[in-house]
């Protein structure tokens, strides 16, 4: 019983520390924060796309992303500038 309180309790503090290093969607470029790539996904939909690009600059380590392009009727493509 001990083992399966301690297991939740390291899934739940895990999780709440990767949300907090999430990055965030900006609509302009963030005021103290330098550009350091571009990220690509595609998606079903602009929802989707925005959670795919949204995961790649999450692992690509920024702090903030702003999604420049997007086209497509049926499977969206996009691409989004990273900051750090």
């Amino acid at each position: 019983m001990k083992t399966i309180k301690m297991t939740l309790a390291a899934i739940a503090l895990t999780s709440v520390s990767f949300a907090g290093f999430a990055a965030d969607l900006v609509g302009t470029e963030p005021a103290h924060q330098e550009q350091v790539g571009v990220v690509s996904a595609s998606g079903s939909n602009l929802s989707s796309l925005e959670s795919h690009l949204a995961a790649k600059a999450d692992a690509a380590g920024a702090k903030s992303f702003r999604i420049n392009s997007t086209t497509g009727n049926n499977r969206m493509h996009g691409t989004a500038v990273i900051y750090q």
